[in-house]
């Protein structure tokens, strides 16, 4: 089958993409302990990737305090910067655009992750969540334990944790990523700030949509400012409840996001939708209004088939589309489209999030050529 639109080339800010190809950001705890330093492995397991028109790193912590799982990298010291540029270099050298994306994950955590009680928007703990430690047993030595209570956040954590965005950026672009993209999606921070279910406040930054969303404008124009908003996008997902995160006014909310997102010229949304076998079909009016909203770059990811992300490019509904586990488990992921080519499949779950070795991270085969 031929993708005509899937194949085409886009500019997504000051960058040309070969193709409309974005792989999606994935959790794979593979930094160096301790310090959560990106590492070789790392770099080879994202060039391997680099065919894809668009990268998106994995969740990447801003801070100490933003870190909620074991074995995630972070953007906040120089050995980290550092440990990224050999992460761009190699995806650079292949020809490929990457962005990083940034991470903070609220009441999502524990101090047995981090030493640190979580910070939310109100105190609320987040009701069936949890967070993982990993061990020295390999792939299947993770414990799961469930998250603490947050503390409120004060207006001084607040405007401190909007700094630490910004810091992020300045050192994502130091260490050579070609733009960023904020994490307001899947009940971390910036999800919990936006829903009133998790969000009780009575200040300027709670109580209404229009104040809900006060925390991304404010992180979004503090990253601009490091970047240029043609190297920005947000991450959003309207239509995921886990994490205890069920309002019944997101949708409302979103559109007001979408549409101050656009007034501030960000350079993508990007919609995170479900990707297990039951997950919520997205309607077409709510793409339809968000594309109303939102005159950006608009990608798309969930468990969608390359025949799905044609149908939706070519209708003009969104601009690119995002595949994860396809691309986890097919490092030529778009060439194997083009050919038509059989896909591999993930070898074993237990090698996603952590283990620490290339075992289910750069040891998936590509195509074999002559």
């Amino acid at each position: 089958m031929q993708y005509p639109y899937l194949f085409s080339d886009i500019m997504l800010g000051q960058n040309p993409l070969a193709n409309r190809i974005v792989m999606a950001p994935m959790t794979r705890s593979r930094s160096t302990q301790p310090g959560n330093v990106p590492n070789s492995l790392m770099a080879q397991y994202y060039g391997q990737r680099a065919s894809a028109g668009l990268i998106i790193t994995e969740a990447t912590q801003i801070s100490v305090q933003g870190q909620g799982y074991a074995g995630t990298p972070g953007i906040h010291t120089p050995q980290q910067v550092a440990g990224w540029k050999q992460v761009t270099d190699a995806v650079h050298s292949r020809g490929g655009t990457i962005y990083m994306q940034l991470w903070h994950v609220g009441r999502v955590g524990s101090a047995a992750v981090n030493g640190l009680q979580p910070l939310a928007p109100s105190g609320c703990i987040a009701r069936d969540t949890v967070v993982y430690l990993t061990g020295s047993g390999g792939a299947k030595d993770v414990t799961f334990i469930p998250v603490d209570k947050p503390r409120e956040m004060t207006p001084d954590d607040i405007a401190a944790t909007t700094a630490d965005f910004a810091r992020a950026a300045r050192n994502a672009m130091e260490a050579g990523f070609d733009g960023v993209e904020i994490h307001g999606a899947n009940g971390y921070l910036i999800d919990q700030f936006l829903r009133s279910n998790s969000n009780k406040r009575t200040d300027s930054y709670g109580g209404s949509p229009a104040a809900r969303i006060r925390f991304l404008r404010e992180v979004t124009q503090a990253v601009i400012a490091q970047t240029g908003k043609d190297k920005v996008g947000v991450r959003l997902s309207p239509f995921i409840k886990f994490k205890d995160m069920d309002d019944p006014e997101i949708l409302n909310t979103i559109m007001l996001a979408a549409a101050m997102l656009d007034s501030l010229g960000a350079g993508y949304l990007h919609l995170c939708e479900a990707d297990w076998d039951d997950a919520p079909q997205i309607p077409v009016q709510f793409r339809h209004d968000l594309r109303s909203a939102f005159k950006g770059r608009i990608i798309a990811t969930g468990n969608k088939t390359p025949q799905e992300a044609e149908v939706l490019i070519s209708t003009g509904l969104i601009d690119l589309a995002g595949f994860g586990r396809k691309i986890l488990a097919n490092p030529d992921f778009a060439e194997r489209v083009r050919q038509g080519a059989p896909l591999n499949t993930i070898t074993d779950t237990h090698t996603i999030f952590g283990g620490g070795g290339a075992a289910g991270y750069t040891d998936y085969p590509f195509l074999k050529t002559e």
